[in-house]
């Protein structure tokens, strides 16, 4: 341990030799204070015993029982108690062992005090500086650390750069690193695939792109053990070791090819789906686009009854059947497929004749059912015709030309059970009325359907439909509504309903219709039928009634050629009315019908 002496309060940090040079470069002014200081070096990690001197503060003018005071953190402020100063010699100890990497430099200050404890001089700083020792090995703290490249790549290709930390001194060769490869795995195709910088870190390739080939190594990932060095690589430097592991990447340089050159295929006519699975061989990576492949029909598909998709987990090709195909028009198909990648080539490798394939298509013949021609078929009938009426003969052929079928015919759905159909020939006659009314036409339109079946074995069938439309005859008579009214015996408005009329015919067989009160029965001097418009009338009182209940016979028209005529009961309650109390239910009331009080009126008569 030696005394230094430095005349200032300058602040000085550094390496020892940096102190040294500093005190004999630089010039030393005259100073006033007594108080002299100098900065302390203790190295870290040192051992018991404690506490152990490490300086000497000195005062050449210090007054006679004057006192030394030590301050600052290490001292009265945390971390408390590191150093202490013999109060009477200016002494300073340490107390503990330091550690660099946690507290490189302490400033204290030293000034002297009377026996009162005033400052009598001072504060003078005085820097303790840690000396670093070599304590802290290099450590990797970035992992994991994965590297690619492409396989092929030029010699001195970067892979990627590994970096450790030291936490020791950076200004000293504790904490200058060194890299070097300790071991690769595998070691072929050779031991040395690739180096990296001591300096750097930077780990590149050091073999020939032709080495570098991914479909001929064993494992495409390589596991480098990796240790850096401090004391500048030297033999007593600490060592960190960590594992790149690096990935040798594929490039596409290796063209599909099919496994053969022609392929073949059967499917029955009519049918649809996957018929063949094309097999395609691929060195490169199954987890890149270099591997994956894509297929075209180029040739032999004219009516696209084709399509081909690639299976994503074998690779190979499903040629599909997406639209029916016909024996009789083709009962051979020859298509021409290419495959390629998913990545383009690289430029020196192109697809061969290895990259198409031919595939042979043999339909089989199967028993199709008859087809109806036209279909739907379509004809129009008036309503009401003669029962045994020839509506059509329905025509089917039989698909299968060359196996030289019969053909038979019957009635498959025919809701209102109006129609029979020959057997052989295929004619539609009717055995029932027509009626556009009923529930099972709609729109005018009646819809069956028929079943052609052929001889084969086992038979096959078809099915085709007929609609019929049916015109419009007049064959429903008009009705009334409503066919109750109520009037009140005192009623100052003589106004009894307002009567609607429908029909169930189509116009011209419906509106105007023409409203009359039927004459043989009803005196004319009581009611009175006036029309509001084509489809309604207003039937009035011309005088009170008394109370009973009164059935009017309303006779209704359409107007259909030949029209049709309804007559219908309305029946009329004169009721009470008294006090806002309607009473159409009083004992004693009247119960008249027309034709009553018709005979009464003439029985009158008769007697005048």
């Amino acid at each position: 341990m030696a005394e230094l002496v430095i005349v200032g309060g300058k602040d000085i940090q550094g390496s020892l030799q940096d102190i040294f040079k500093f005190a004999r470069t630089s010039p030393v002014p005259r100073q006033k204070r007594s108080i002299v200081v100098s900065p302390i070096l203790i190295p870290e990690n040192q051992r018991q015993p404690f506490p152990r001197d490490v300086g000497k503060v000195v005062d050449s003018d210090r007054p006679e029982g004057s006192k030394f005071r030590l301050t600052g953190k290490g001292v009265d402020q945390e971390p408390k108690g590191i150093f202490r100063i013999n109060e009477n010699t200016g002494s300073v100890s340490v107390t503990q062992t330091l550690d660099r990497e946690m507290i490189a430099t302490y400033q204290l200050f030293v000034e002297t005090t009377d026996v009162n404890g005033k400052t009598l001089e001072g504060p003078v700083p005085l820097e303790v500086i840690v000396i670093d020792q070599n304590d802290n090995r290099p450590i990797f703290r970035e992992g994991p650390y994965v590297g690619h490249v492409m396989e092929g790549s030029p010699t001195g290709t970067t892979v990627m750069r590994m970096t450790a930390f030291d936490a020791d001194d950076p200004a000293t060769d504790n904490a200058l690193l060194r890299y070097n490869i300790r071991q690769q795995t595998p070691d072929k195709p050779s031991p040395n695939m690739f180096y990296i910088d001591p300096e750097k870190g930077d780990i590149v390739t050091v073999v020939s792109p032709a080495l570098l080939d991914r479909e001929t190594l064993e494992n495409p990932k390589y596991e480098l053990i990796i240790e850096a060095q401090d004391m500048a690589g030297l033999d007593v430097g600490l060592t960190g070791t960590a594992t790149a592991t690096i990935m040798i990447d594929d490039k596409n340089d290796h063209s599909p090819k099919f496994t053969k050159k022609e392929f073949q295929a059967t499917v029955e006519e009519g049918a649809v789906g996957v018929i063949v699975n094309l097999t395609v061989e691929d060195k490169d990576d199954p987890a890149t686009g270099a591997w994956r492949a894509a297929y075209t029909i180029i040739n032999g598909n004219p009516g696209q009854s084709f399509e081909i998709h690639t299976n994503p987990q074998t690779n190979e090709g499903m040629l599909s059947v997406v639209k029916p195909l016909d024996y009789e028009i083709s009962a051979f198909h020859t298509l021409l497929i290419k495959v390629e990648n998913e990545d383009p080539l690289v430029p020196d490798v192109s697809y061969g004749p290895s990259s198409t394939a031919t595939v042979h298509i043999t339909v089989l013949d199967v028993n199709e059912g008859p087809v109806f021609y036209p279909d739907p078929m379509t004809v129009t009938r008036q309503e009401n015709i003669s029962v045994g009426s020839v509506l059509l003969t329905v025509n089917a052929t039989d698909p299968d030309s060359l196996q030289h079928q019969t053909i038979r015919y019957s009635v498959y759905k025919d809701p209102a059970g109006w129609l029979n159909i020959n057997p052989i020939n295929g004619t539609v006659d009717t055995m029932a009325v027509l009626d556009r009314e009923s529930p099972f036409v709609h729109n005018s339109v009646y819809t069956a359907l028929f079943l052609a079946i052929d001889s084969g074995n086992p038979p096959a069938t078809g099915t085709g439909t007929l609609l019929i439309t049916l015109e419009d005859v007049n064959d429903n008579a008009p009705f009334i509504y409503p066919t109750v009214a109520e009037v009140c015996d005192d009623a100052k408005n003589l106004s009894v309903v307002i009567l609607g009329a429908s029909d169930k015919d189509l116009h011209p067989n419906t509106d105007p219709f023409k409203f009359e009160i039927h004459k043989q029965a009803v005196p004319d001097k009581v009611w009175k039928v006036s029309k509001i418009n084509n489809t309604h009338a207003l039937v009035s009182l011309l005088q009170n009634l008394n109370k009973a209940n009164y059935h009017l016979p309303i006779m209704v028209t359409d107007s259909g050629k030949p029209p049709m005529t309804n007559i219908t009961d309305l029946r009329v309650q004169v009721c009470s009315c008294k006090n806002s109390k309607v009473d159409c239910n009083a004992a004693g009331a009247l119960h008249l019908s027309m034709t009553s009080l018709l005979l009464v009126s003439l029985f009158t008569l008769a007697c005048l």
